[in-house]
């Protein structure tokens, strides 16, 4: 694996026109630059359908910068690395006029012939560009190629491995990186970290000390401008299939033998393959939808799915996922890992919580008050940090008990200094790091998971809408959990 501390690369994005360029990927290239994580010497190429000139997209690339980043600072100078090349995806020359512009930048820039391809557009090209890439001799350098690519991997396994065997045809699985954002954030990276480098959880961490563990990713925003593209997703597929199960993996996962890439993916991989499979039958036991009617969000009122813009007036889409996921290994049998997902919630969160279970003797049990399990919880957004639920003696007379939390955050003091997930994955990818990008072992064994459920859904039309908007979701989520005893932690305060 090559982790060069600052690569030198031409970074190629198609699709750098789009929404996910100038949000995301051009703001993280210029933390880059600023932190002198990459080279001084870089370019960066701009491919889209669009007739722009090099000043054009220039242009673009600041204005992205300067309404993302408030300190901003030498924009000229670092847009000055950036190269428009309007571009057709099945057309040969295209190809042949951007490997020449790409030899032109190698020399200028003094760079080894290091390129990462970058997929930031509509997937149903990834193949044609792959192929092409490598036939046009693009990927025929000294240096390496990589291929970066955006979720959606598929809309189920066969379309998925379809796409696979189409990019394996010109890119070996070690120089494709699978994007899954959520890999990139900072707490997320942290559960590896909790875990394995503190003796206090990694000896609890298992079905004799913990009761359940809850994966929460709310949303306050509802569908948006994205009516077309969730129709054909939904909750399942554009949340639980990749960003929620990659986080059971990483909860889940049996302690690597060393912290490198192939043996943190080979101990995920375990984890998939260990999930109690679902039958069509079994689902309505462990999976719950919904889909938002009207309601107030944020004290304002807002549309239903149904009524919002290119969306079915009778979808059958589902908005909201929760989920009982059992993993029938030695280490969690038993334990249920509850997970949910939903757009037009209560707040905008995404934790993970961990109740342990009670004492097999709570001295304080006559203390009706005093019955707070302990609890870990993982904050991933907005917050970044830890809390520890404890109990402990309230202040005064007799022998009641108070729940306290130990509180670490991790994003109060300084935000700048916390990377972007994307700004962590480009560098990654740059480095040739790729435990945090998915390996196709992963993506296909999620896949036959969630195509399951899929499948019983599409055959029975839901009654929806089923949860008003600015709520938790559908009662149905409550009762999954109630029936095992247990209830949903609220996502904002847990303790009064």
């Amino acid at each position: 694996m090559n982790t060069e501390h600052k690569p030198k690369a031409v970074i190629v994005i198609f699709g750098a026109t789009g929404d996910l360029a100038k949000r995301k990927l051009f703001p993280s290239i210029y933390r880059l630059h600023r932190s002198k994580k990459i080279d001084s010497d870089f370019a960066v190429v701009g491919v889209g359908r669009r007739p722009w000139t090099n000043e054009e997209f220039r242009s673009n690339v600041s204005d992205s910068i300067q309404s993302s980043i408030k300190q901003s600072s030498e924009l000229d100078e670092f847009a000055s690395h950036f190269y428009y090349h309007p571009f057709d995806v099945t057309n040969p020359s295209s190809y042949l006029e951007l490997k020449g512009m790409l030899s032109d930048l190698d020399g200028k820039y003094g760079i080894p012939g290091n390129r990462m391809f970058y997929m930031a557009m509509a997937p149903e090209f990834f193949g044609t560009i792959a192929r092409n890439l490598k036939s046009e001799g693009l990927t025929a350098t000294e240096g390496w190629s990589r291929l970066v690519i955006e979720k959606p991997f598929g809309h189920d396994l066969p379309s998925a491995q379809e796409l696979n065997d189409e990019i394996r045809e010109a890119f070996s699985e070690d120089q494709i990186y699978r994007i899954d954002h959520y890999l990139g954030k900072q707490m997320v990276q942290n559960i590896e970290v909790i875990r394995f480098s503190n003796a206090l959880f990694e000896s609890v961490w298992n079905n004799r000390y913990i009761s359940n563990i809850q994966v929460t990713s709310s949303e306050v925003l509802g569908v948006e401008d994205r009516g077309r593209y969730y129709e054909n997703s939904g909750a399942l597929r554009d949340m639980v299939q990749n960003h929620l199960m990659q986080m059971v993996a990483l909860l889940a996962m049996e302690p690597p033998i060393k912290l490198e890439t192939d043996e943190i993916r080979s101990e995920k991989v375990k984890v998939m393959r260990a999930l109690r499979p679902l039958t069509e039958k079994d689902v309505p036991d462990y999976f719950v939808r919904g889909q938002y009617g009207k309601g107030e969000s944020e004290e304002v009122s807002v549309p239903g799915y149904r009524e919002e813009s290119n969306v079915d007036p009778e979808s059958n889409t589902e908005t909201y996922v929760a989920g009982k996921l059992m993993i029938d290994n030695f280490r969690w049998a038993g334990v249920p890992f509850y997970i949910r997902t939903g757009k037009r919630m209560t707040a905008k969160s995404t934790k993970i919580v961990v109740q342990f279970k009670d004492l097999p003797m709570n001295l304080y049990s006559n203390d009706v008050d005093s019955k707070h399990p302990n609890l870990l919880v993982i904050h991933i957004q907005p917050d970044e940090g830890i809390t520890l639920h404890l109990n402990a003696k309230e202040a005064g007379g007799g022998s009641y008990v108070k729940p306290i939390k130990l509180d670490y955050c991790s994003n109060c003091v300084d935000q700048f200094n916390t990377p972007e997930a994307y700004e962590k994955l480009i560098y990654d990818g740059l480095r040739g790091d790729a435990t945090n990008f998915t390996h196709w072992d992963e993506v296909s064994l999620s896949w036959s998971y969630v195509d399951t459920i899929s499948k019983a859904w599409e055959t029975h039309k839901a009654e929806f809408p089923n949860y008003a908007a600015g709520t938790m979701g559908p009662k149905a989520a409550d009762e999954l959990l109630e029936k095992d005893g247990f209830h949903w932690w609220p996502i904002t305060d847990m303790v009064d």
